[in-house]
């Protein structure tokens, strides 16, 4: 189950934390932008947006458990979508008022790295009626082993 927060001073700190220096050292310039600075990439252009493979998606910042593959499906907006992370508190939700918009960002709990944003609303073929959609340069898939 994922924790709402509505505040950055309301989120719990991460365990997971490294300076910025290091950070840059540890990403690539495109995965420091996504998960460093809350960048987005590209829709349709994502390594993971057509991926069937099952397994086990990790924040990419700090290997973290974040989401399974039997909760990604097809959502036709051009980023890996889920319906539910795991369970545990995997991420942390909260509010982002960037852009003009409201939405909720969804970050990983152990390192707060951006990951996407969460969107509800009836129409989702989930059982949630949630779409998790996340960046694939915040993630790696560590494949099921057969």
């Amino acid at each position: 189950m994922s924790e709402r927060t509505d505040t950055p001073s309301s989120t719990p700190q991460p365990d997971f934390t490294l300076d910025d220096a290091e950070w840059r050292r540890r990403l690539t310039p495109e995965e420091y932008q996504v998960l460093r600075r809350a960048g987005t990439e590209r829709p349709y252009t994502g390594e993971y947006t057509d991926t069937k493979t099952e397994g086990v998606y990790r924040c990419r910042g700090c290997g973290a458990e974040l989401f399974r593959s039997d909760a990604k499906f097809d959502s036709h907006c051009g980023w890996p979508s889920f319906f539910t992370p795991l369970a545990g508190g995997s991420v942390i939700e909260r509010t982002d008022s960037s852009l003009g918009m409201t939405r909720t960002e969804v970050v990983c709990a152990n390192c707060h790295g951006h990951l996407g944003h969460v969107f509800s609303g009836e129409g989702y073929p989930t059982p949630t009626d949630l779409r998790y959609c996340i960046n694939s340069v915040s993630m790696t898939l560590e494949p099921a082993e057969d």
